[in-house]
């Protein structure tokens, strides 16, 4: 083939591969081979004669997507090379459009590689100060300081954080091989195995489970700058445990427990997105509170389940409502976690209604504008008694 149409297919290829596609050298002589066979006809044939080779996995078609019409944006730019198989480059102009799946790590793909000598020299004493790794520093950050680059360094790290072992016996048994506890059925089973001359004795234990994991999170427009790292988080607990229930709510109440489902984060999220209409609007938290109740609580909050409760607490419409609600809600569940950012205030008090009305109902109030309040979370999952948490504390406080 001649033309630079295959040093722009491999340039393509590096740049899928940077954004996490798993996309070798024999990849990119396919394609090659492919276009020059004649796929070349129209921009979806191109399209889909490349997507057939470099995409192996369901989840890398929404990164696909995105860095294919990144790179060949410039008008007419598959025509020209469909006409004249000429040098190309990928065009500069485009008009701002909103994120969807995979749009950052795509941009990050394309990005130029940073130089050392672009940055000026500076020389500067080094104190104790400087000695902090970037790590601890990212956990102390507030999520609405960083930027989008330690925002996708947060995000890594959150898909890094262990949950602690939390398992809670149930009502049922399950084999064991040693214990007190004698099973007669697989004991009588075993005996007539030998013709009853011999009585091997078979036991049981409690059979013993992760309690379910049901979040509340608020999406209206004072919270959106935390609720998208709170649903990254949510991704990630959803990966390591089986029953994880996601829920969000506005004006209205959405359930996105499969949207978070699919393995890549950014489409989790964009499905998210898609199923929630009411994104970055207003918040009624008491309708949304008795959505779930009504509808939702005797299929999700069964086994002991822990409720997440993510939101500011700054319900408008209040009325005697929401203090039933909460208290119906708390009764319903093993353990209330209410996640509030504005605990990231030193002079936080609470003083507002709709936070006062919620508190007496909740097992813990707790802070979630950093990666170390996300850290601390997931050691409050396990069973204690942490007195820093305690909600009647800060009632006392306000009062």
């Amino acid at each position: 083939m001649t033309g630079k149409l295959p040093e722009n297919i491999a340039y393509f290829a590096r740049a899928l591969r940077i954004a996490g596609l798993r996309v070798g050298p024999g990849a990119v002589v396919e394609a090659v081979e492919a276009l020059a066979e004649g796929a070349l006809g129209e921009r979806e044939d191109m399209y889909w004669a490349l997507h057939a080779i470099f995409v192996k996995r369901h989840e890398d078609s929404a990164v696909y997507d995105q860095a294919f019409r990144l790179f060949w944006r410039r008008r007419n730019l598959i025509e020209k090379i469909m006409a004249q198989m000429s040098p190309v480059s990928p065009g500069a102009d485009s008009a701002p459009q909103k994120e969807e799946a995979g749009a950052l790590r795509v941009a990050e793909a394309f990005a130029p590689p940073r130089r050392e000598e672009d940055d000026p020299v500076e020389l500067t004493e080094l104190t104790a100060q400087l000695t902090v790794s970037d790590r601890e520093m990212l956990k102390s950050r507030d999520f609405a300081q960083m930027s989008a680059a330690e925002i996708a360094r947060a995000k890594r790290l959150v898909a890094g954080l262990s949950l602690p072992d939390d398992l809670v016996a149930t009502r049922r048994f399950r084999p064991a091989h040693r214990g007190a506890r004698i099973d007669p059925r697989r004991t009588f089973r075993q005996s007539l195995r030998g013709g009853g001359g011999a009585i091997d004795l078979a036991f049981r234990e409690r059979a013993q489970i992760h309690p379910p994991i049901v979040a509340l999170v608020d999406i209206s427009g004072s919270m959106a700058e935390y609720s998208r790292i709170f649903l990254h988080f949510l991704h990630a607990v959803t990966e390591k445990r089986r029953r994880v229930h996601s829920f969000v709510f506005g004006t209205r109440l959405t359930n996105i427990t499969r949207s978070l489902r699919a393995r890549d984060p950014d489409e989790a999220l964009a499905l998210a997105g898609k199923a929630a209409p009411d994104w970055e609007g207003g918040t009624r938290i008491s309708t949304a509170l008795h959505t779930f109740n009504r509808v939702w609580s005797r299929r999700v909050l069964g086994g002991g389940a822990i409720v997440l409760l993510f939101t500011d607490g700054l319900e408008r419409h209040l009325d005697g409502e929401l203090a039933f609600e909460m208290d119906r809600l708390h009764r319903s569940c093993r353990q209330l976690i209410w996640l509030n950012p504005l605990l990231r205030f030193e002079q936080f008090e609470a003083r507002a209604s709709g936070i006062r009305t919620m508190l007496p109902h909740v097992d813990s109030f707790r802070p979630i504008h950093n990666l170390a309040a996300m850290a601390d979370l997931c050691a409050a999952l396990a069973p204690s008694d942490n007195r820093a948490s305690d909600p009647r504390l800060w009632l006392k406080k306000a009062g």
